[in-house]
């Protein structure tokens, strides 16, 4: 059995191969100065992006009036009932949540999950790829920038170490767009592909004459840098294999690359080595044909990976002393929602205004958030979609400025964006107003929580 992976292990001793790694991206990165006694923020941000353009809609319908009678006019095959098997879920009297959506509901109820309806990207397109693009450069319509918006904050932000082992992940595929310009980001397919692909008998003489091939008398050399910190990650990524781990509190992830890849973010996050940002997917929503019927069908399984897989990440980190659950926010994201009304073949097609989620120990959850813009013709956006009410900018500008203490830089961020403030979604102090255009300036030092301090555990 593969040994686990102690912190102490690793900074002890250090020793892998950067050859055979499967479906991987590494670059030059750098350890944290552990000595510093500065109050850097410790917030984790975990992105996880629905490609394919998911169906709002039947995500959240809703559940009486009027609009309740548009929606049912308009999928009368799709539509989810509000009575009998398979119903919705009352989530506030307005609107319903997907039964395969269930194992979340138990956290919406205490607070811990918020829904954002009718948000999205603003710009007028129905192109996957060029809404993912606008989406994760957070630059609508521009396509040239480039930095991703993860990217930008990294940059930007203050109150980080100057030198971070591992500050960002992406999961579940190449490096996402949100982390483009970002060198010392790592990309993986699949955390057990992380291997060296050696004889056994020869593994440690391999590792030990690719570290050779590295040294320089200058230790300040870039490539022995660059070569010996790669090789020390790989070390670590290679030892967080899931199959290794044993979830907190009974957590199970579901089967597939979706919860394993999820399961890893948390065996990272547990091991506390300077992880701030991660990005993970869940595709196969692009359901032009035969979404299902009610409730049942492709769809629903769709949402109940994406349910128990968010339910178990939750779970997992519920741990701790204090929770890691307490430093930590996952938004889920799509780039736009499906039109309102099904097409021949029993699916939906390309629309505009989307669902958002937010889930964090510091989320003001139990709510449906957004202006709900209504369904009657005169309502939907070029009058065939859901109009959009909240710009997705606005929901991640708030998540930066109150949880990860990077309000100042939001220009940055996103260019061209003019923040509209806080919906309250999540707990947390908001960017100090502008200084005035003249006399003495004044800076905003984000308020975070020193580690070791606050209340302890028992």
């Amino acid at each position: 059995m593969p040994k686990k992976l102690s912190r102490r292990g690793f900074l002890v001793g250090c020793s892998t191969a950067i050859a055979a790694l499967a479906g991987s991206r590494l670059t030059h990165l750098a350890f944290a100065q552990e000595s510093s006694t500065a109050a850097y923020n410790e917030d984790i941000l975990v992105v996880v992006f629905l490609r394919g353009g998911w169906d709002a809609l039947n995500v959240l319908p809703p559940l009486g009036g009027s609009d309740r009678g548009i929606y049912q006019a308009s999928r009368p095959n799709l539509q989810v009932p509000t009575s009998g098997q398979n119903a919705l879920i009352n989530l506030d009297g307005q609107f319903g949540l997907h039964p395969a959506m269930a194992p979340l509901h138990a956290l919406y109820q205490a607070q811990k999950l918020a829904f954002i309806h009718a948000c999205g990207l603003t710009a007028d397109t129905r192109s996957h790829f060029d809404a993912m693009q606008f989406m994760e450069l957070g630059t609508p319509n521009v396509k040239t920038t480039p930095t991703g918006w993860l990217t930008r904050h990294l940059q930007t932000a203050p109150n980080l170490p100057a030198n971070i082992l591992f500050p960002a992940l992406s999961a579940g595929g190449g490096l996402a767009m949100s982390l483009l310009g970002r060198p010392d980001a790592v990309a993986m397919n699949d955390p057990g592909g992380f291997r060296l692909h050696g004889h056994w008998n020869f593994e440690n003489l391999q590792r030990a004459a690719l570290r050779d091939m590295y040294y320089t008398e200058d230790a300040a050399d870039w490539l022995r840098v660059a070569g010996t910190e790669t090789l020390d990650v790989v070390d670590l990524i290679e030892q967080t294999n899931p199959g290794d781990y044993t979830p907190a509190n009974g957590a199970q992830y579901p089967g597939g690359s979706f919860g394993d890849n999820l399961q890893a973010i948390a065996q990272l996050i547990k091991m506390q080595l300077g992880l701030r940002v991660a990005t993970i997917d869940l595709g196969g929503w692009d359901t032009h044909e035969y979404q299902g019927d009610g409730a049942t069908g492709y769809f629903n399984e769709r949402l109940s990976e994406l349910a128990r897989g968010l339910k178990a990440f939750y779970t997992d980190l519920d741990s701790g002393c204090p929770s890691y659950n307490s430093r930590l926010t996952t938004v889920v994201m799509s780039e736009f929602g499906r039109r309102l009304k099904e097409n021949a073949n029993h699916g939906t097609d390309h629309g505009h205004g989307s669902v958002m989620l937010v889930l964090g120990g510091n989320v003001n959850g139990g709510r449906v958030y957004g202006q709900w813009p209504g369904l009657a013709s005169g309502q939907l956006y070029d009058g065939y979609d859901l109009a959009i009410t909240t710009d997705y900018r606005r929901i991640l500008s708030e998540i930066i400025a109150r949880r990860l203490g990077n309000g100042a830089n939001l220009g940055t961020i996103f260019p061209n964006y003019n923040y509209e403030g806080p919906l309250g979604l999540v707990r947390g102090a908001d960017p100090a107003p502008p200084p005035p255009p003249a006399g003495p300036h004044r800076i905003f030092l984000p308020l975070v929580r020193r580690a070791g301090t606050g209340p302890q555990c028992p």
